[in-house]
């Protein structure tokens, strides 16, 4: 697994993925953080950083879906899975070596985000007026929000040898796990259970997180679906092999 983690990590610094993704967030997130009118902090005046936990999850849906698109693909299209299949590996190895790599860039992504928590830190009247457990509470649900985005990404990349296809698919079923359970809870169409449908959405437990209260259930959630992903994962590059 290490192998393969480490070829995906310097696969990633030898293209333009990784730095093109960094950026591309930064200078997002950046825009409507501070930038952008009607919704920036200077302009809300509030000490806080709702806009970059607002907009990160929309942005990531694009950034890691656009990382992840050819992890497995690409190898498939190839042949050079079979290849690794020689080596000393197994599915799961490969599947966690690139999960893990992909990983690893979301959370490089975020790391610099910190700038702005500091800014927004300095600039608070009084000085450090800002609610510090949420602000964590929030960064901890972004990485997890990102980590079940990559397990997603994973996931599509491994049933289609087109990019372009995985890239699409891994955005829809993003954009669904993230809001669509949100949406059919609010149809009001199963009664009592609307509850049940809204818990099995990622933004449900990314809202809960981001209150600053580190809840089991949301990391039993988060833990459940990036599982349920990567298994799906391992079964469908199993079956190749019938």
């Amino acid at each position: 697994m290490y192998s393969i983690f480490k070829k995906e990590i310097r696969s990633f610094l030898s293209s333009l993925i990784a730095y093109v993704v960094i950026i591309v967030f930064l200078l997002l997130n950046g825009l409507f953080t501070w930038v952008f009118a009607d919704g920036n902090v200077l302009t809300l005046g509030f000490a806080n950083l709702d806009v970059l936990f607002y907009m990160a999850p929309w942005i990531f849906i694009f950034l890691i879906s656009a990382i992840t698109m050819r992890a497995i693909s690409e190898e498939i299209k190839q042949g050079t899975y079979e290849i690794l299949g020689t080596k000393p590996l197994t599915d799961l190895n490969i599947i966690l070596g690139k999960y893990f790599a992909a990983v690893v860039l979301v959370f490089f992504a975020i790391v610099p985000t910190f700038i702005y928590f500091y800014s927004i830190y300095q600039l608070g009247l009084p000085k450090g007026n800002i609610d510090v457990g949420a602000t964590w509470g929030s960064y901890i649900g972004l990485i997890l929000l990102g980590a079940c985005y990559a397990a997603i990404g994973l996931f599509a990349s491994a049933i289609t040898p087109n990019q372009i296809v995985a890239f699409i698919f891994s955005m829809v079923l993003c954009f669904f796990f993230y809001v669509g359970f949100q949406q059919l809870s609010n149809l009001n169409l199963f009664g009592s259970k609307d509850s049940i449908v809204q818990a099995l959405g990622i933004q449900y437990h990314y809202d809960s997180i981001s209150r600053g209260v580190i809840d089991t259930r949301d990391l039993v959630y988060f833990g459940s679906l990036i599982t349920f992903f990567l298994g799906l994962t391992y079964l469908t590059l199993d079956s190749r092999k019938w």
